[in-house]
């Protein structure tokens, strides 16, 4: 009777270690101590350039942080890295400009940034003639 009684008090130290050993693990997995939910971020800022790796502040009543972010060297700065869109095909090219147009409509909005629904983007038109098939 003493062993069962030996092995049942050895089970639920056991069975006590670990489920504080998972209440720490959880706390630590927490990202930071914060209890604040209502987040204001700032632009992505690059570390140098315009481009690449660099950081955005946030703050939430008196409380301020920093997040690593990055900038894609060839994204369209005109629109801020935090705003994506869908683009629509190329229009033609206009014989008065010299110039093709495509819009976009806003698709997501990263840490509230303030976006314009539709943008609209021009680039000049191509001097090359495509051919479609090139063996026949």
């Amino acid at each position: 009777m003493q062993v069962r009684s030996l092995f049942l008090l050895l089970v639920l130290i056991l069975v006590a270690a670990t489920a504080e050993a998972g209440k720490n693990k959880k706390e630590k997995t927490k990202k930071d101590g914060s209890k604040c939910e209502d987040w204001s971020w700032g632009p992505c800022v690059p570390n140098s350039k315009d481009c690449g790796l660099g950081y955005r502040e946030g703050t939430c009543k008196g409380e301020s942080k920093k997040l690593k972010c990055k900038i894609p060297c060839n994204w369209k700065k005109k629109f801020g890295a935090d705003c994506k869109y869908k683009f629509e095909n190329w229009g033609g090219c206009s014989a008065q400009t010299g110039l093709k147009t495509r819009s976009g409509i806003l698709k997501k909005a990263l840490y509230n940034a303030q976006c314009e629904e539709t943008v609209y983007v021009t680039k000049p038109c191509s001097s090359k003639i495509k051919s479609k098939s090139k063996g026949q």
